[in-house]
């Protein structure tokens, strides 16, 4: 019974980690993020490559698919089509997400900051996400009552915050996290530098981006037991943000060579983790 448990809980992550990816695809490409291409959904899976210790963590995965439903959501925002259900929707994928791994709460300020963007003056607004905080609360309740009453220490116990970076198995891991550091602020520089030639339209949504790879960080420098899977909130904007950068090089084989060394060494430190 307990290999089929096995067995049927990496099916499931599979299956979830291919909806993340194109759910990464669908944002993007949605919401104008990027131009028409599969950069985003291709670095997104390089970094799954990099940290291979995501692929093992079912929580993360799981909290991660649905705070990419959140972002969905949130960064649609901007259209100004039914601001409330989009405000519900992603507040209540959040606290969803904060049943699976505690510091997903931090994408809350990203709710906040998307009505301050576009709906603040509707107070309605400001009360919807504690609505579906109260709406969680309740199927959580029930379900503690009728599964199982060790859910709430489940949950509990991962809201506990560590500061302990002593966390590598292998030297690998260390060069991982050191490469995966560097990358993410050029892209993040880059990004940020060039936010004011963005169109004024799209500015809130790039802002968002930035906002969300700032709380992603914050989930990992956060949390306790750490280790390398929780950098998984990162790679969605990080992945947008490097598509942005790949595609302003202007030179054909500038661009596929920094495609390529990305893709050489993340399979080799993915390889020197797992051997």
């Amino acid at each position: 019974m307990e290999h089929y448990t096995t067995v049927v809980q990496k099916v499931g992550s599979f299956l979830l980690l291919l909806g993340s990816l194109f759910l990464v695809r669908f944002i993007s490409k949605r919401n104008g993020l990027t131009k028409d291409n599969s950069y985003t959904p291709f670095l997104f899976l390089l970094f799954l490559i990099l940290f291979p210790s995501v692929l093992i963590n079912t929580n993360i995965i799981i909290a991660n698919f649905f705070i990419l439903l959140s972002l969905r959501r949130l960064i649609s925002l901007q259209s100004l089509i039914t601001p409330k259900e989009k405000i519900f929707d992603a507040s209540l994928w959040i606290f969803v997400a904060t049943l699976f791994h505690f510091w997903s709460i931090l994408f809350l300020i990203l709710v906040f900051v998307s009505i301050i963007f576009h709906v603040s003056r509707d107070y309605r607004n400001w009360i919807i996400p504690f609505i579906a905080l109260f709406t969680v609360l309740i199927i959580f309740v029930f379900a503690v009552i009728v599964w199982d009453k060790n859910l709430l220490l489940l949950v509990m116990e991962k809201a506990y915050i560590s500061f302990d970076f002593t966390y590598f198995e292998n030297v690998y891991q260390n060069i991982a996290l050191a490469l995966f550091s560097s990358i993410a602020v050029l892209f993040f520089a880059t990004q940020l530098l060039a936010l004011s030639n963005r169109p004024l339209n799209m500015q809130s949504s790039y802002k968002k981006i930035l906002f969300s790879f700032l709380l992603g960080v914050g989930i990992y420098v956060l949390s306790s037991s750490k280790n390398n899977s929780f950098l998984a909130f990162t790679f969605f904007p990080l992945a947008v943000m490097g598509t942005n950068f790949i595609e302003n090089i202007d030179n054909k084989w500038t661009r596929e060579g920094v495609l390529y060394s990305l893709v050489a060494i993340s399979f080799f430190i993915f390889f020197a983790q797992v051997l």
